[in-house]
């Protein structure tokens, strides 16, 4: 501000004119915000402040004592369930492989029962001496191959009799045997496996009555 000069009058009293005055002196600014801004003590920094650590909500998935003896209650049932299923799987699969050789072999045995009366012919022609040459030769042949297809023989002289697998052609009583036997066999009987194809005939002799 500037105060304006008098005017000279005598007896006046002088006036006083208070005038704005458009500039401004270096600090004026500084003094006349002082107090206005946001006071900072010492050691204040303008960085922004800087969060701190934030800790972890509690966990609200965790399941409750209950709940998990529930859970392990199922899980043991689906573990029973998973072991029963396994063992029906297990079955049907050896039931399966089972059926299978069960079909097999009779397929097997059919087609070797139609042999036997092939068989039959090659052991007439042995008995008459007839089986020499290249006929031998192909006899051989078709008995080792029907060999390895599980074809067997059975029927000797002597052995107990069985109507299980023995057909009695006739029977005669001899005081040479103890029990039933085979005396003769007329014809050989065949089996394949378990399965038999064919009974083998015989002359059974059994022991004399008791007089």
């Amino acid at each position: 501000m500037t105060r304006a000069h008098s005017t000279g009058r005598p007896g006046d009293r002088p006036l006083s004119i208070v005038r704005e005055n458009g500039r401004r002196g270096p600090g004026d600014g500084l003094e006349r915000g002082r107090g206005n801004g946001p006071q900072r003590g010492p050691g204040s920094s303008l960085e922004p402040r800087r969060p701190g650590p934030v800790e972890p909500a509690p966990r609200t998935d965790a399941a409750a004592p209950g709940e998990a003896d529930v859970l392990r209650a199922r899980l043991r049932e689906r573990t029973a369930d998973l072991q029963r299923l396994r063992s029906e799987f297990d079955n049907y699969r050896a039931r399966v492989r089972r059926d299978r050789r069960a079909v097999g072999e009779v397929a097997v045995a059919n087609v070797l029962a139609g042999l036997l009366p092939v068989l039959d012919a090659i052991d007439e022609a042995r008995a008459q001496g007839e089986v020499t040459g290249g006929f031998r030769r192909v006899a051989e042949v078709l008995e080792r191959e029907l060999a390895a297809l599980g074809l067997r023989s059975f029927g000797t002289p002597g052995e107990p009799f069985d109507p299980a697998v023995h057909e009695a052609v006739s029977c005669t009583r001899s005081d040479r045997v103890e029990r039933p036997v085979c005396a003769v066999i007329l014809r050989p009987g065949y089996r394949v496996g378990d399965q038999l194809l064919r009974p083998a005939q015989a002359e059974v002799a059994e022991p004399a009555a008791e007089r």
